[in-house]
């Protein structure tokens, strides 16, 4: 029998590991607490091995889980069927499985904006990013370093990226807030992500330049692990052209198929920085936060993102491995590695190399 990435020597493997990792998520992350309603949705692309350490955490802890499973929807970010809508409408706490996340649509509106739920987006979430971003990792430890940069962020006016790939954008904080989406559930409403991630949306008009995607792109589906670089344009916050080679004319194809204008308008950036993972594998959500990497989003805004907000048909991310981030003329970050000392100090305590 074949396991994840050929890897796996036994059915059971990291059992005892995944168990500690899942009750790092159920009671460090999501706070879950005796008597809430914990929904788990998950569809028929997932390792339900996580499901079952989930479960069996949330019960551990005398919180009720209640679990869904529902074929895997063609589209992403589309609308559930109805029993899952409302299921979750009801969640005090939602841990979100699904490979096609319903992330951004009317239920998750509904559930998270309009009903307080505690979310987490775990899209594709399996035994060894489970294992690896959260059990082994310094969670409280991440959470300062994100806090740091977040600041840092916050009292820049202008920001400038560059990459040995060809990225060179710009834009204008404007006195944006940034997101700090990798922290602890403790807020109704208020969704959260794997750790390491901050997210924010320069002011719209202000993007001017190229993006080169060079790490993963996700969706659309048939991309996942770049091969070749995406040359993406930006006018006004606008994708303008999408150039290189085959991938990028997946890409482009993918983006304009939907015949909606919100499609092309760059939607948030995020920085990346769970130790946990350190090159891309294709799972979009452990992508994002590969250390010292970038990624942008594309098509839909989130209203916590705190930018002009909009919706789109659908949302894609992508990455930059190795980029260069220049604050009002000053690095924080040059060719994927940390310069600035307060960054470095805690990156060396968190172990992680080149440190």
């Amino acid at each position: 029998m074949e396991w994840n990435l050929g890897v796996e020597m036994r059915g059971e493997y990291r059992r005892m590991e995944l168990a500690r990792a899942a009750m790092k998520l159920v009671r460090d992350i999501m706070l879950c607490k005796p008597g809430e309603n914990l929904v788990i949705t998950y569809d028929t692309c997932i390792d339900e091995r996580v499901v079952h350490a989930l479960t069996e955490a949330a019960y551990t802890i005398e919180t009720v889980p209640t679990v869904i499973y529902y074929p895997t929807a063609e589209g992403f970010y589309a609308d559930p069927p109805q029993p899952v809508a409302d299921a979750i409408a009801a969640a005090d706490v939602w841990i979100e499985l699904t490979y096609a996340s319903i992330m951004h649509g009317p239920a998750y509106r509904r559930a998270v904006d309009e009903n307080g739920a505690r979310y987490i987006c775990a899209t594709g979430l399996d035994t060894e990013m489970l294992v690896n971003c959260i059990g082994k990792v310094n969670i409280d430890k991440v959470i300062e370093l994100g806090e740091y940069f977040k600041y840092r962020l916050e009292k820049a006016q202008d920001i400038h990226l560059l990459s040995k790939e060809g990225m060179d954008l710009r834009g204008s904080m404007g006195g944006r807030k940034v997101r700090h989406s990798g922290i602890k559930a403790s807020e109704k409403g208020y969704p959260v992500m794997l750790t390491g991630q901050t997210s924010w949306c320069p002011v719209e008009e202000s993007i001017e330049g190229r993006l080169v995607f060079d790490g993963a792109v996700f969706p659309p589906d048939t991309l996942g692990v770049l091969r070749d670089k995406i040359c993406i344009d930006f006018k006004e916050g606008r994708v303008v052209d999408v150039t290189g080679g085959a991938e990028a004319e997946i890409y482009k194809n993918w983006l304009y198929s939907f015949d909606d204008p919100n499609m092309l308008r760059l939607a948030h950036y995020s920085q990346g920085f769970n130790p946990g993972v350190r090159k891309v594998t294709g799972r979009i959500v452990e992508d994002e936060r590969v250390f010292g990497c970038m990624e942008f989003g594309i098509g839909s805004q989130g209203v916590k993102i705190g930018g002009a907000h909009w919706s789109a048909a659908s949302h894609s991310d992508g990455t930059v491995l190795r980029p260069t981030i220049i604050l009002d003329g000053e690095k924080l970050e040059e060719d994927g590695v940390f310069v600035d000392e307060t960054a470095r100090k805690i990156c060396a305590e968190l172990g992680v190399a080149r440190y």
